[in-house]
């Protein structure tokens, strides 16, 4: 069964070249159900974020309604970035595949390898610093949250 929610994604890619977008796209199962198609759309909204993998947790959340998609599996044509790898981490997706690794991607321009090298690196010592900045007297603001959700339950 695998191999042809690849297959499918890898169908949905070529579509996807033919309207002029990337070769990538996704299929997110749940459950053993397929519930999110996504291909990548940065060509047609502008948005960096619209890679495959994330329109599919996106859709995929949306038509489940639920946030949190433990267990799900997802099959993408390219070897997911740092990001979309993140999103699967903090939505509980338990297995992802891929059908065309970064050395691939690498002559087209389509590899994400050197952002993964710089992920691994502390975060004061990558090319896009991350820095800690609250202003003098903010605190509270994760407490005030909790206070919050603890009235709702």
């Amino acid at each position: 069964m695998s191999e042809l929610y690849m297959r499918e994604a890898l169908e949905l890619a070529r579509a996807n070249i033919q309207a002029g977008g990337r070769p990538f796209a996704a299929v997110l199962v749940y459950q053993g159900q397929v519930v999110a198609r996504a291909v990548n759309e940065i060509h047609s909204t502008q948005d960096p974020t619209a890679h495959a993998e994330m329109q599919a947790i996106r859709k995929a959340s949306q038509v489940l309604g639920q946030a949190r998609l433990d267990g799900a599996e997802i099959y993408a044509t390219g070897h997911p970035c740092p990001m979309c790898l993140a999103a699967m981490h903090l939505c509980g997706v338990k297995q992802a595949w891929f059908a065309y690794d970064n050395d691939e991607g690498e002559p087209y321009g389509l590899s994400t390898a050197e952002v993964y090298a710089q992920m691994a690196r502390p975060p004061q010592q990558q090319s896009l610093p991350l820095r800690a900045l609250k202003p003098e007297g903010e605190g509270g603001l994760y407490q005030q949250w909790k206070q919050a959700n603890s009235n709702n339950g």
